[in-house]
C-alpha cells in the first residue's frame, strides 16, 4: 500500500458465474489515490466499472484482495464497521442526482449532517458554503423540481461533501448532461474536491474530462492499466 493513501486496492479480484461459465470481472486490481487527488475511470461499458467502485465504497465485497480506507483494512469487517466507514469517510455521486424532491437544495445537504448528528446551526453553515462554491448561492431554497439537471447534480456533489469524507466515488456523474453542462459541473466538483482535500475516483466515459484529471487509470479486460 502506498504510505499516506486515502484509498488503496490490493489484488482485487472479482467474479461472476452466468450460464455455466466464470466470468473474470477484474482480476488482480491494484490502485492507491491520494488525499486531494482526483482519477478517472475510465473503460468500456461492461468492463467493471461500477463494480470496482462498489467495492471501493464497501457496498460490494471482492472476492480476493484488500481494501484499505484512510489506513483500515476495510473490506473484511463486519457489515456495522463497514456502514460506519461509509457514513463518516465516504461521499458517493451517482448519474441520476438522487435529491429529496420534498426538500430544497439546502434542506437536502442539511439532512445527512444531521443523520450524522451534528446540530442544525452547523449543518446549514456547511451546506450554504458548500452550494455557494459550487454557484449555487441564488438556488438555496429552490426545490430539486425547478432545478436544472447540472444544478441538482451540484447540489448531488454538495451532499456528498456534506459530512467531510476523506473519499469520494463518483459513477458517470455527468452521464446525463449536455457536454457545457457536463463541464461546469465536473469543475465544481474537482475544484470543490481539491479544496477539501479529498480524493477522487470518478467513472466516466467522457474522455475530454478525463484529461482534466490528475490522472487517468483503464479498466480493460478486468485488469486496471495507467494511462
Amino acid at each position: 500500500m502506498s504510505d499516506g493513501a486515502v484509498l488503496a486496492l490490493a489484488g482485487i479480484e472479482r467474479h461472476f458465474e452466468q450460464g455455466g461459465r466464470v466470468i473474470d470481472v477484474l482480476r488482480g486490481v491494484d490502485l492507491a489515490i491520494m488525499p486531494g487527488e482526483v482519477v478517472a475511470l475510465l473503460g468500456p461499458s461492461g468492463a467493471g466499472k461500477s463494480t470496482l467502485l462498489h467495492i471501493a465504497g464497501l457496498l460490494e465485497a471482492p472476492d480476493a484482495g484488500t481494501v484499505t480506507i484512510g489506513g483500515v483494512a476495510a473490506a473484511g469487517l463486519p457489515d456495522g464497521a463497514r456502514t460506519r466507514i461509509r457514513r463518516e469517510k465516504l461521499g458517493f455521486v451517482y448519474q441520476f442526482h438522487h435529491l429529496l424532491a420534498e426538500f430544497t437544495a439546502i434542506e437536502n445537504v442539511v439532512l445527512p449532517q444531521l443523520v450524522a448528528g451534528l446540530n442544525r446551526r452547523e449543518a446549514e453553515k456547511r451546506a450554504t458554503n458548500l452550494l455557494e462554491r459550487l454557484g449555487l448561492a441564488d438556488r438555496l431554497d429552490h426545490y430539486p423540481g425547478i432545478l436544472s439537471g447540472g444544478e441538482q447534480q451540484r447540489v448531488a456533489i454538495a451532499r456528498a461533501l456534506a459530512n467531510n469524507p476523506v473519499l469520494l466515488l463518483a459513477d458517470e456523474p455527468t452521464g446525463n448532461l449536455d457536454e457545457v453542462t457536463a463541464g461546469h459541473v465536473f469543475d465544481g466538483l474537482r475544484q470543490t474536491a481539491q479544496q477539501e482535500g479529498v480524493a477522487a475516483l470518478i467513472a466516466t466515459h467522457n474522455p475530454a474530462l478525463a484529461e482534466r484529471m490528475d490522472r487517468r487509470v483503464t479498466l480493460h479486460e478486468g485488469r486496471l492499466t495507467v494511462l
